[in-house]
Formats: structure tokens, sequence, C-alpha cells
């Protein structure tokens, strides 16, 4: 995309611009819709790839002597800072690299210099300049005066100026994303969305800039130690390392990025929009920043908590009735255990936030998770705008109060939401996942709230919390109000050696046995897909009366499976840990086998180990770590587990008593 580039001084300070469409700032500017007085004002160039002039803005710094700059001095100080940006994004050198491989396959273009764009007064018609006295004392017009937006389609722009930012709220989107937005809504003026998001933009109600941010000066680079650095994308903060030649923007290294093309190519001459208006203006019935909101009372009586789930809930509405500390969003952990039932403890937070004109997100790893979480949100608030977001969504565009989302979704939001409650932080895809954090973090309002759920926190936020950086309330209960499992640690072979040897080991055939004969489901969890069907095969050898399957990540029919599994159809299901999480089975023991293995680290071993005891008729369960040896991630969540039991012992939520 190119796009034109002024600048302009208004109370002796001077601004660089960038414009969709000229003729709207011509308007805005020299005909006193701004209704600020403009001293001079100079049209740099009409077509600048959209990646230069962002890059051009973002490193502008206004010094006073160029109110005395003539056309000529512009032109110098543009045509060096465009050398500068071609030195350090490395475009001199995939321009050299093509016009080589041009030369090499016999195709040379002797008028072109293959994607070099300076200012000429061909290109821009700088060699002309002018006085022109609408609307303000003077200002130097380089390249004649631009039309101004025809006046009497201006009214309908600026209405549809309004509705796109309003449509825009708290998101960030490529133009074709903002395009497909509009697409409902009724014809746009001459200029089209472009006009829209141009006037939007000098209302100070969008942000306009390149899907990937510049390249950071050989000045920077060196302050910082380093050597030249990849762009970023602006949209998930990943790194953009791969660079084509583009007809886009007529560069010969266009960078692009690689990590969220799912969701649209990000390029450096792709245009984003994001919201502007949520920091500016705050949102219907939410509270200035640094004014405490009040917990809204009688919000735990309605939902039936639990003892424990309602002194969480209270501690997590304490922490929003508190103005976040420092200038970004508050952070509080919700630790509860696997089966505590942290949606239930969520919905308090949630209607706090409401009542208050705030704008909350629920986001989870899972498509799944979120397709079962819908209706429970719908049911708990029935009066509330809810929008499920998810591949394939027929829902991307909705405008709701309530957003429940896969954490993917969340890249296409910005300043979005006063209460983001991230589910499952410790899961995959989002844990240990840069690009997924960077797209939480820009899609909570800058003085919002963070609350994180998880059964096994990341060992950093177990650090923050321990040395009190971290608000959290700990949940260490499950609703029965009965004691975790306690895994047993048990000596046995590798399941590659009960493979090999066509036999399990007896101390394990006994405990599994003795687990089929109380009527208990049994999982058995091993680390590779590989192994899971010939390991099933020799199950089934083990225990002929016994309905045995196994399933993972590559069966097509996990979901029936798991099913058949909670029906009783299925007795013993052998699987890898795309079950240890979200998966609730009444009267069920887990086996977990080759439990020293390093892909069962801590976290995975306890979310294995929550599958048993969950339900109120069977809540003791057995849990068994089978292993040829005792690893720091087995005694770690062993420990953990314990740890938790001790504290609810302490604080009394078990039932029945237990006896000091």
């Amino acid at each position: 995309m190119k796009v034109a580039l002024y600048v302009c001084r208004t109370d002796e300070k001077w601004s660089m611009i960038l414009s969709l469409d000229i003729r709207v700032d011509v308007v805005w500017w020299l005909e006193g819709v701004s209704d600020r007085q403009v001293h001079q004002w100079l049209v740099l160039s009409l077509q600048l790839p959209l990646s230069q002039a962002a890059w051009l803005v973002e490193q502008f710094v206004s010094v006073r002597s160029m109110t005395r700059w003539d056309v000529e001095a512009w032109h110098s100080y543009l045509n060096a800072k465009l050398l500068e940006y071609e030195r350090d994004s490395g475009e001199i050198e995939a321009r050299e690299a093509l016009a080589v491989a041009m030369e090499a396959s016999g195709w040379r273009d002797k008028g072109s210099e293959a994607g070099r764009w300076r200012i000429s007064e061909r290109e821009d018609g700088c060699g002309e300049s002018g006085v022109q006295g609408r609307g303000a004392a003077a200002q130097f017009i380089v390249g004649g005066m631009p039309r101004a937006y025809p006046a009497e389609h201006w009214a309908q722009l600026q209405q549809c100026a309004a509705l796109l930012a309003e449509r825009m709220s708290g998101r960030q989107l490529l133009a074709a994303e903002a395009e497909a937005l509009l697409a409902a809504e009724p014809a746009m003026p001459p200029g089209g969305w472009r006009a829209a998001a141009q006037l939007a933009r000098l209302h100070g109600r969008l942000q306009l800039t390149a899907a990937l941010q510049g390249p950071a000066t050989r000045r920077r680079l060196a302050w910082l130690g380093r050597a030249r650095s990849a762009p970023r994308c602006h949209r998930c903060g990943s790194e953009a390392r791969q660079r084509v030649p583009c007809a886009a923007c007529g560069l010969a290294a266009c960078a692009y990025c690689e990590a969220c093309l799912a969701l649209g190519r990000s390029r450096a001459c792709a245009l984003l929009l994001r919201s502007a208006a949520q920091g500016a203006v705050p949102a219907r019935g939410e509270a200035p920043r640094g004014t405490a909101l009040a917990p809204t009372g009688g919000g735990l009586a309605r939902w039936g908590l639990s003892a424990a789930q309602s002194a969480a809930a209270a501690a997590a509405l304490a922490f929003l009735a508190r103005p976040p500390a420092g200038d970004g969003p508050g952070r509080f952990l919700l630790w509860a255990v696997t089966g505590a039932g942290k949606t239930e403890m969520i919905f308090p937070l949630l209607q706090h936030t409401l009542d208050h004109g705030g704008k909350a997100l629920v986001a989870t790893p899972r498509r799944d998770v979120v397709l079962e979480l819908a209706p429970r949100l719908a049911k708990a608030f029935p009066d509330t705008s809810l929008a499920t977001l998810y591949g394939g969504s027929t829902e991307r565009w909705k405008d709701a109060q309530l957003t429940l989302a896969t954490t993917h979704q969340l890249m296409r939001f910005y300043h979005g939401f006063d209460l983001v409650i991230i589910d499952e932080l410790d899961a995959y895809p989002y844990h240990n996942d840069p690009m997924l954090a960077h797209a939480a973090a820009a899609s909570c309002k800058p003085h919002g709230h963070f609350v994180y759920l998880s059964a096994t926190p990341p060992a950093r936020m177990q650090r923050e919390a321990a040395l009190g950086k971290l608000a959290h309330a700990k949940v260490p209960v499950r609703f029965h109000r009965h004691p975790l499992p306690v895994p047993k640690l048990m000596r046995m072979i590798t399941v590659a050696q009960c493979i090999k040897r066509k036999q399990l080991p007896t101390p394990i055939v006994s405990s599994i046995r003795s687990s089929l004969e109380r009527d208990a489901q049994v999982f058995v969890f091993v680390t590779r897909i590989a192994q899971i069907e010939v390991f099933v095969q020799l199950m089934r050898r083990t225990f002929p009366n016994i309905s045995i399957e196994g399933t993972s990540s590559q069966d097509a029919d996990r979901a029936s499976k798991v099913i058949a599994f909670r029906e009783r159809s299925i007795r013993l299901l052998v699987t890898t840990t795309i079950l240890e999480r979200g998966v609730t089975i009444p009267r069920s023991d887990v086996f977990i086998l080759d439990a020293d293995n390093g892909l069962f680290d801590e976290a995975s071993l306890v979310q294995m180990a929550g599958r048993a005891g969950r339900s109120l008729d069977d809540p003791a369960g057995r849990v068994v770590f089978a292993a040829s040896r005792r690893t720091r991630s087995q005694v770690k969540a062993v420990s953990q587990i314990r740890k938790m039991n001790a504290i609810a012992r302490r604080k009394g939520y078990l039932h029945p008593p237990v006896s000091k």
C-alpha cells in the first residue's frame, strides 16, 4: 500500500502525518474543521510505501529550526531519512541481490532501480511550492494544492468515520479485515473506508500504522549493543524475518510475519488499524483511572459457591476494586486444584465488570472448551450480549459485552477489555508462546485487569506469588470437600521394554486389576502416540474380558471414544497427554507409565493425576506414577498435591473434618 505523507505546524510544533486520503486532510487542516491554527503545511509525498511512511512518522522529532526550512531543506531531510531506512532495513542489500538475480536470469530493466523510492519532482511534484490562504495564516504547499474532499459528501463521511471508529472499538485489524467488518454496512462515501479511516484518525479515534514496525536505527542498535534486528509484527509481536519483492509497495525486500499468517498476511506495507478511543473516552459506567470500583454486593450468594470458592472469588473481587499499581494492567492468579470449579468462580468477576459498564473476555486455549463454556455463560448471563470466537466462527465481527474466545483470536483485539480472564494459562498452545502472551497483553485496556486461572501455574508465577509480587488466591479443595488423591510411586520397566517382552510387570497388572475389580474406569497414560496401538493389544491380552481402547491427538474417533469411556462401554483407555485436562470421568483411577520421562513435567503429572477422585460418589480415586526411576518432577508433583491438601485441612475446607 502507498500513502501520502505531509508535515504541518500548529502553535510552533511540527507533526508528521501519513494519509490514506489526502483530500480529507486538506479539509481538516486548511478549511478550519480541526479548529486549530495551522501555520505551515507541506506535502512531502503523495505515493510513498506505507512501511516507509509509518517509520518516518515514528522517527519524526520536531525541532525549532524546521520553521525556517524551505522546500529544498525538507526535500533533503526526507531523502536522508529514506536512505537511513533503506540502510537499516536491509533494503539496499535486498535490491542489489535482486538486481544480481535479475541479471543472472537474463532480464534487465535499465529504467528501474528495483524498488528504490526517493522523492523527486517527477514522482511528487516537489518542484512546485505555493502559499495558500484558506483557513490559516500561511501554509507552504509542496506539489501544489491537493484537491479538497467534496463538501457535499462531508457530512456522510463524518457519519461513516464515526461508524468505523465504533465498529473498530477495542480491535486491531488489517485493511482486508476492516473491509470485511464494514461489508454489511451502508455504502461508503467517495473514498470509501480509507477516507473514513483517515477522518477517524484525525479525530483521534483510530491509529493507522504499518503491520510491521520499521527497522531500528543503527544509533539505537549501537546503544543496545546489538546487530541489525528483524522488524516485529505489531499484531503478534513475533520477529518477521521473511522478505519478498512486493508488487503492492514496490520494495525489493518487503518483510512479512510467518507466525500469525493464519489470520492474514501481516506485511511491512500492510495497513493495521487500531482502536484509539478506549484510552481517551471511558466506557459507559467506567471509573476514571485511580478510582476504585466497589465490588458489586451480594454477588457471591447467587452463584452457590463453596466456602473455598467464595473466599477466592472475594479476594479476586477485592483485587478488581483496586486501581492497578503501575502503568500496566493489574494481574491476579486464581490457583485452583483440578476439579475445584474454576468456571463458577469467574462468574462473580464477570458480573462485577459488566455491572460497572465494562467489557470482559474469557480466553481458553482450545476450541472444544469454548464450545463447552458458551452455553454455560449464556445461561449465567442471559441479558448480556455474548460473542463466541474461534477459527471458523460466524460471530467474528460481533460487538458484545462478554466475549469467549480461543487465545489465537485475541490478536484481533487492542485495548478492548476491562477484564481479561486467561483460562488454563499453563496449557498448550498458550504456555511458552510469546505470540499469544503478546496478544493477550494487547487485548486488555492499559488500566484493566488480568485474572489467570490454573491448577498448575508456571514456576515463574508460583515464585512471584510466594514472594508477594503477584496477587493470588488458592482454592486447595474440590467441590466435594475431600482431599486430592495422593499419587503412589511404583517401580516399573519402561513401556518400550514391556512391548518388547510382550508382558507387563506383575505389580502393575495387580494394581490395574484391583481398580477394575472396584468397578473404576481406568486411564493409562503413555508418552508416545506410536506406542498406543501395540500397547492396547498387550493390555487386551492381559485383561481379555475388559473393553480396552486407545486414543491420541491423531485419532479421528477421539471424541466418540471419550463419550464411550464416560458411558462405561470402554473400561480402560490408553492415551497421551491429550486427555490430561478438560475430561471428567466419574469413578476413575489413573496410571501414568514412564512417569520419569522428560515429556511428563510436574504440571503434566498433576493434571493427569487430577483425573482421579473428581466425583462425589468416588472422591478418593487412585493414582499411580509408574517409572524405572524417581525424578524431581514426580517428587514435586506429589509435594504440590500434599501441600494443597494441607492448606485445605488447615482452613477447615475438608469434609468430613480431619482431626489433628
